[in-house]
């Protein structure tokens, strides 16, 4: 009888998982692991993001992301450049270790990724968007990127090694990818990248936002006429606003007579690429849009009024993309909430670092000054994240992939750099948390100078070391803005000679060889 009762229960059992597909612990109410959205956007400054600064825009969505969860008011990255980053955040390793120190370097596959550890645990796991790696993406179940930096209209995929083009703009069609993929996986445990192209040069907005922020006059920041005293990397950098904005490119005037400069002798053919990939309905929108552009450009005569048009241009284009970044978010969010996925979902949103807003009169990134080094960073995870965290300890973009798998339940492996920010995020503050942070850069392109550098609290003391040496010493407290190298200041030698003592000991921690 008791048999016959055994034999009764392990049919029930088998029923019971042949129609769950076995997958119980995916199943169950309290047993499912979180699902994972980790979005990152490309050079989004965090001055652009209203959960920072209501000065510029409006990012509701964004905005809503750490309303609802944490938001990380001291973010950074290791090493401000897009490839860098990225691998930074799939390795949870420095540059240095990782093996990619910057653009263009194939990254290695083959080695540890977060997207592997979690396929390991049972994730799906997909990759949609902008990839810049070079080499082929691995450890997702599904990838669709975009090759190279891909294209803001009409753009090119490369959808699991086959070329692909789709109709729309990007950040739309990168959205539409994703929500598809997790659409036919939101069964099963996923984790997915959705990593947008935009806001990144050469900022082409969508055509239902050509003509957002006419109406709007953008103050110079204060620092915009910066002469760059003391300050030897800075006076040979080429990503200034006088010296580097193409008009054709960057300001979207098409001009035949306008010079061609050593610095941007690539952009009016790449401008011409681009407007080519437009339909002509397309065509016909953006020129009705941009014509008052062109006309006022055409009636400027002084170098000084040029730069200032200039700069409000850049500011309209770089915000019209972010609005639709933005946008998309919400439609993210909005789709975990009509799908009853948003309470076990972590959602992250980010930028692969932060970028210059005309502040120092640069509009690209690299350097170790705040607004390339800082970036946005917003955590959302209702059943694990109280809401409305504010944190200002230090993260790093380094903390992420330890960050997402302690938050998942998996082990961190022992070799990953990064902390994770479980502590951190739960109860608001960890006792055993980062007191500084290292960079290291190591790009010369654009006239960029190899540097590593610490910052503290106060201070901010980096080296630069090629093609110029040369070290900075910022007194933040009193000098937030990074004018004034106080280095060679007799009052701050004692500061000086402790900060190089910590500099060595975070070197040694990291493991990264002095050059």
């Amino acid at each position: 009888m008791e048999s016959t009762r055994k034999i009764t229960r392990i049919v029930c059992l088998l029923i019971f998982l042949a129609g769950t597909g076995g997958k119980v612990e995916a199943q169950s109410a309290s047993g499912r692991k979180p699902n994972v959205i980790f979005i990152m956007a490309d050079d989004h400054a965090y001055q652009a993001v209203s959960a920072y600064s209501k000065a510029l825009i409006q990012t509701p969505n964004i905005d809503r992301i750490g309303r609802e969860g944490a938001l990380m008011r001291k973010a950074f990255v290791t090493n401000s450049v897009c490839s860098p980053s990225r691998a930074v955040i799939l390795t949870g390793k420095y540059s240095h270790l990782n093996g990619q120190r910057d653009n263009g370097t194939y990254f290695d596959g083959k080695q540890q990724t977060l997207p592997k550890i979690f396929k390991q645990h049972g994730y799906q796991t997909a990759l949609v968007g902008k990839w810049h790696l070079f080499s082929q993406p691995t450890g997702f179940d599904y990838w669709n990127i975009l090759p190279d930096q891909g294209h803001y209209y009409n753009p090119a995929f490369i959808n699991m090694g086959k070329d692909t083009t789709y109709t729309g703009y990007v950040t739309d069609v990168t959205t539409d990818l994703a929500l598809d993929w997790i659409e036919r996986n939101r069964d099963n445990p996923f984790f997915i990248m959705l990593h947008h192209k935009a806001p990144h040069r050469n900022w082409m907005p969508p055509l239902k936002y050509l003509q957002d922020f006419n109406d709007r006059q953008f103050p110079l920041p204060h620092d915009f006429y910066d002469d760059y005293a003391g300050r030897v990397a800075l006076q040979r950098q080429l990503i200034s606003m006088k010296e580097g904005l193409d008009i054709r490119y960057d300001s979207k005037v098409p001009c035949d007579t306008c010079a061609i400069t050593k610095v941007n002798s690539w952009a009016p053919a790449e401008f011409q690429r681009e407007m080519e990939r437009l339909t002509p309905a397309e065509r016909r929108t953006w020129d009705d849009a941009y014509r008052s552009s062109y006309k006022a450009f055409a009636a400027i005569k002084d170098k000084d009024q040029r730069l200032r048009w200039q700069y409000q241009r850049f500011m309209e284009d770089y915000l019209r993309c972010v609005r639709s970044v933005d946008d998309n978010i919400g439609r993210v969010l909005a789709y975990l909430d009509d799908k009853g996925l948003s309470e076990n979902t972590i959602v992250v949103y980010m930028s692969d670092q932060g970028v210059y807003l005309g502040e120092h009169g640069l509009y690209d990134k690299r350097f170790m000054y705040e607004e390339s080094f800082r970036t946005p960073m917003l955590i959302r995870y209702p059943k694990g994240i109280p809401q409305r965290r504010q944190i200002d300890d230090y993260a790093l973009n380094l903390d992420v992939a330890p960050t997402l798998l302690d938050l998942a339940g998996i082990t961190v492996p022992g070799d990953m750099q990064g902390v994770s920010m479980k502590t951190l995020l739960q109860k608001g503050k960890d006792k055993n948390w980062r007191k500084s942070v290292y960079y290291h850069y190591y790009e010369k392109s654009f006239g960029a100078t190899a540097h590593y550098g610490i910052r503290t609290e106060r201070y901010k003391l980096m080296y630069f070391y090629d093609p110029v040496q040369a070290w900075e010493l910022y007194d933040l407290k009193k000098d937030p803005h990074e004018m004034h190298n106080v280095y060679n200041d007799a009052a701050y030698a004692a500061t000086v000679k402790e900060l190089q003592q910590q500099l060595k000991v975070l070197q040694a921690q990291y493991k990264d060889p002095v050059p």
